[in-house]
Parts: structure tokens; sequence; C-alpha cells
């Protein structure tokens, strides 16, 4: 008897068709997530749960009865309550490594658009502004040459690194809990303390993941020490940044613009100041939307479901439960 696999996220036939090779597959097909009171009402009757936006966590797990693995469509997970995971001794997969590449692109996208103000001058030239030559109130920055300072060296920001030496001439530093001497040796980056980073970069690319520690991590402090032409941008988690001092500082000119994928409240709020700046670039979190890059997440997050009810290690559990 094949076991049974809930999808709570729109797949394309493609992965449904792959993993209705080997299980008894359901798919809730709407865009708009499916109501929590629904999954836990149904959670039971399945051993598999592929997801990318429901909360994982004591109350589902103790509803989920014949559960054997969660598989999230995404590398970050901040939906999984790792300690109730834990507890359960349950498997737990995200999908590194296939998006890496795509959201450097979107990164670069931000850091474009912020420096040389292309969303607010698509508007200008859009509106019928555009008759006389432009002049200094709508001039940009410079990226190429520029000092790019990037928070939390990952993949992801390995990949913007090598964008930023090879492509832009930049000078890249970075700060991390832990040195990366390859990294540094590789594409010739230097690290830098927090402090450093922060008071001599052109652009400071945020790209730490959201936990305990890091909630907050950029606050009102850490936007005092940035240049006034500085633009910030972050394509992490929102809550790594204090929304209302980023505010306050782009208000106050404290930094010159930001690009930003992420935001405290997602969707954000209609009313947010942010959606008022013309200095600052607002994206839907979008770093991997691509069809391409969608479509290869997803099948790396059936394919880590399938080993796992397979009775194999899948190839990315998360790091918190790769011992169990």
């Amino acid at each position: 008897m094949k076991k049974r696999v809930l999808v709570t996220e729109p797949i394309p036939d493609s992965v449904k068709q792959y993993l209705q090779e080997q299980v008894e597959l359901d798919c809730w097909n709407n865009n708009e997530q499916m109501p929590r009171k629904q999954l836990l009402k149904e959670i039971g009757n399945y051993h598999g749960l592929i997801t990318a936006k429901d909360r994982i966590d004591d109350e589902l797990l103790e509803q989920a009865t014949q559960l054997e693995a969660v598989s999230n469509i995404s590398v970050g997970y901040d939906n999984f309550d790792v300690e109730a995971l834990q507890r359960h001794q349950m498997i737990a997969t995200h999908t590194p490594y296939v998006l890496d590449e795509t959201v450097a692109d979107l990164i670069f996208g931000l850091i474009l658009s912020s420096a040389r103000r292309i969303p607010e001058l698509d508007q200008y030239v859009k509106q019928g502004q555009w008759n006389q030559s432009v002049g200094q109130p709508l001039f940009g920055h410079n990226v190429h040459h520029k000092k790019l300072g990037i928070i939390g060296m990952g993949r992801i920001g390995e990949k913007v690194a090598r964008r930023a030496k090879l492509g832009f001439e930049m000078d890249v530093s970075y700060y991390n809990r832990s040195r990366k001497k390859d990294v540094e040796d590789a594409w010739q980056i230097d690290y830098q303390s927090m402090n450093e980073l922060l008071t001599t970069s052109d652009f400071i690319l945020l790209m730490t993941p959201l936990t305990d520690e890091t909630y907050h991590l950029i606050d009102k402090e850490a936007f005092g020490k940035m240049k006034s032409n500085c633009h910030f941008i972050n394509a992490a988690r929102g809550a790594v940044v204090d929304e209302r001092a980023l505010i306050e500082a782009l208000e106050n000119k404290e930094i010159a613009g930001a690009g930003l994928d992420v935001f405290e409240q997602e969707p954000i709020d209609p009313a947010n100041p942010l959606l008022k700046m013309e200095q600052v670039v607002t994206l839907p979190h979008i770093g991997s939307a691509t069809a391409e890059t969608r479509e290869e997440m997803k099948f790396f997050a059936a394919k880590n479901m399938l080993q796992a009810l397979n009775g194999e290690t899948p190839e990315a559990v998360i790091k918190e439960l790769d011992q169990l």
C-alpha cells in the first residue's frame, strides 16, 4: 500500500507525476495558504507533508499521528519549530543549493535598482515628466568600484561576492560568525568586524537567517553607524531588521536608500511608510521566484520526501536534525 503525502503548495504536473509514481498524493492547488484548521484536521491521514509556509509545531505534530517527514520548499525554515521537531523525532528537510544563483541575481538587481534609482526613473518617464535633460536631483550612485559589505557569508553571499568582484570590480568585505578563509582566498575579499563593515561600506547586504540571536540584528544603533550615501539591501528575513529603525534612518537621510525583498510583516501593510519612499525599492519576497528555479525547488522537496519515506537519509535534512 502506498504511503500518503499532502502538498500544501501548488506544484507543476511534472512534480506531481514524479511523486505519484511512489505515493498516494493530495495537493492543495490554491495560491492562498491552506487554512490552519483544515490542515490540523487532515494531517493525521498523511505520512508526509510538503509545504512552504505552514507552521510546523507541537500543535500540528500532535495531530500528525502517522507523519514521518516534513519537507520545506525553501532554504529558510523559520516556519519550523525545531525543538518541537526534535521532541517528536521528526525528519525535516529544506531545499538549499538550487536557488543560490537565482537569489544572487535578484540581489544584484536590488543593488543596481537602488543605486541607479531605476524604478523611480522608470515612473518618471512613464508619467510624462521627461521633458528636459535629467538633472542632478535625479542622479544615482555608481556601483562599480564601490565597497560592498555582506553580513552573513553563506552560499548566496559567496555568489554575490563573485558577481561583485568579477563583474563590478567592487571592494568586498564580509562579517560572519566564523571566518571563511577559502572564500576570502577564492574571491580576494576581506573579513571585517561588524562595526567596521557598517561604518565603511557603500552597500550593505544582509544575508543572515532569522534566529533568536539575529532578531533585529540591524537596529537603530547599526543604522546610525552607516554612511549617509550607503544603500541597505535585505534579501534575508524581514525581522532581522528593526523596520521602524530603518524607516527613521531613511526619513532622516542617515542612509541613501534601500532595496528590500523581505519585510517584518508579509504581505506588507499598504500603510507602511516604506511604500511612499522613492529611494526604496520594494519587492514581494521573490528572491528565488523564477519559473525554472521554483520547479527545481519543488522537485528537490519531493526528492527529499521520497527518500525519507523510503527509509533513506534525505539529501537535505535541516542541520539541527541531521544527527537524529
